[in-house]
């Protein structure tokens, strides 16, 4: 789970503020940990670690400090894989996404014995969270630079996507009016 952003537009931790009575981590977390096929759970964090450690119960999962976050997803993403690298796939969240369900991870996760390398959420043909990348893609991975994540590999190795907005919505929260929002959607439940 990639939690090591900066949280400029937020104006600081906002993994760490609360929604509904959680961090915004752990209600991120919680649909990881619900997935009894995941074997290991590895949260990169950087900017603001300790504030979100403080506030986030992570006490069933193990971190990493990524100490260059400010590159961007990719030094998160390569943090993230290292403890993993004898992983067959890994299953990559992102710690701002409280809605993700335990099913769409699931849903992802049942496309490891397919053929593609890897496999992705979408939202309405929007490409999204979960993504499942293979061991055969883990090498490209590592040579990941900068904000741009794993897109364009992705789309390269031919990712197979899963539609998922009919499973949950795929809101993150990057400002304080996102937050806003999801207390909102929370409290409509």
């Amino acid at each position: 789970m990639l939690a090591a952003g900066g949280g400029r537009r937020f104006g600081g931790a906002k993994l760490a503020a609360r929604l509904d009575g959680w961090s915004v981590l752990d209600r991120a977390l919680a649909a990881m940990l619900a997935v009894p096929a995941i074997e290991r759970i590895v949260v990169v964090l950087g900017a603001h670690a300790d504030e979100v450690r403080a506030a986030a119960d992570l006490g069933a999962v193990e971190t990493v400090v990524c100490e260059d976050w400010d590159e961007g997803i990719a030094a998160s993403l390569r943090a993230g894989l290292e403890p993993l690298a004898d992983a067959a796939a890994v299953v990559v969240t992102l710690g701002d996404q409280p809605f993700i369900t335990p099913q769409v991870i699931a849903a992802i996760l049942a496309r490891a014995d397919g053929p593609a390398p890897a496999a992705r959420a979408t939202y309405r043909g929007r490409p999204g969270h979960p993504v499942l990348i293979k061991r055969q893609l883990f090498g490209e991975v590592r040579s990941l630079r900068g904000d741009a994540g794993a897109r364009d590999l992705l789309a390269a190795a031919g990712v197979l996507e899963l539609e998922c907005g009919h499973l949950c919505p795929d809101q993150d929260i990057d400002t304080p009016a996102d937050l806003e929002a999801a207390r909102r959607l929370v409290t409509r439940g």
